[in-house]
């Protein structure tokens, strides 16, 4: 199996999974704390919508007036959201829910009478992580570097989580697509979440590596869709990781706070 593959062709979506990472863990970590469950899948769900409509447009995909469509849309669906945990607290996971059911309705309805609008929205879902290539990551590399600078120099209080998520999910988007972006950001937090800080977000960054290494390979080796393969990786590894670490095969010390 190993002679067959193309490393050629593995390395550029291997480099854009370990970006993805990179912020996603931590956001994840957040997310979780925060109870807010399915907003990345809300605001994914909005940015989609935004490039959905600049492909309607006739705008070039991947150029730069579909990346300020996205990122637009983004933004406002963030504030958005953010004014469902102000004002209605108690509501807010239901509102995201229908932020998110409405945002993909609305993604179908732009898609009329576009003949490739099917499938445009099932690559922006499911994602062509196989397709990466060099030149997209370049952009990317530095957002997430600007990301993770203000996350850790600057904190992530208030309206500036919401601010530094869309503009990660907004990225990461159009290159993984909306499972496995919403897979990157749970399942590793969620296995991880007894953890402490550091040892959590290493463990997280671990097993995403493991999926996004062995899933790509797989993939690659049996001509199968690089992204669903990915998300089931990560499901097995986070199983595997917390059925270790109830064992105490790890000795890694538990948060005690959460």
């Amino acid at each position: 199996m190993m002679e067959n593959l193309d490393w050629n062709v593995i390395g550029a979506p291997l480099a854009a999974g370990l970006l993805v990472l990179s912020t996603h863990v931590l956001l994840g970590r957040e997310v979780l704390r925060r109870g807010i469950i399915f907003i990345d899948l809300a605001i994914a769900q909005i940015a989609v919508m935004g490039v959905v409509a600049a492909q309607q447009l006739g705008w070039p995909e991947g150029g730069w007036e579909t990346q300020a469509a996205a990122l637009s849309a983004a933004l406002a669906g963030a504030l958005m959201l953010h004014g469902f945990e102000r004002f209605w607290p108690k509501q807010q996971e239901a509102l995201i829910g229908i932020s998110f059911v409405m945002a993909a309705s609305g993604s179908l309805i732009l898609s009329i009478g576009n003949p490739h609008g099917a499938e445009h929205l099932q690559e922006l879902l499911a994602g062509q992580l196989l397709w990466v290539r060099w030149q997209q990551l370049g952009w990317m590399a530095a957002l997430y570097a600007v990301i993770l600078l203000i996350w850790i120099g600057l904190g992530y209080q208030g309206r500036r989580f919401y601010l530094l998520f869309s503009l990660a999910i907004t990225a990461s988007v159009q290159v993984v697509g909306v499972y496995l972006v919403f897979a990157c950001l749970i399942i590793p937090a969620l296995a991880v979440r007894k953890l402490g800080a550091v040892n959590g977000v290493m463990t997280g960054y671990g097993i995403g590596i493991l999926a996004f290494g062995g899933g790509l390979l797989l993939s690659s080796a049996f001509d199968l869709p690089a992204g669903p393969v990915v998300v089931w990786l990560l499901g097995i590894m986070a199983v595997l990781a917390r059925i270790l670490f109830s064992i105490g095969s790890f000795a890694i010390p538990a948060n005690t706070e959460q």
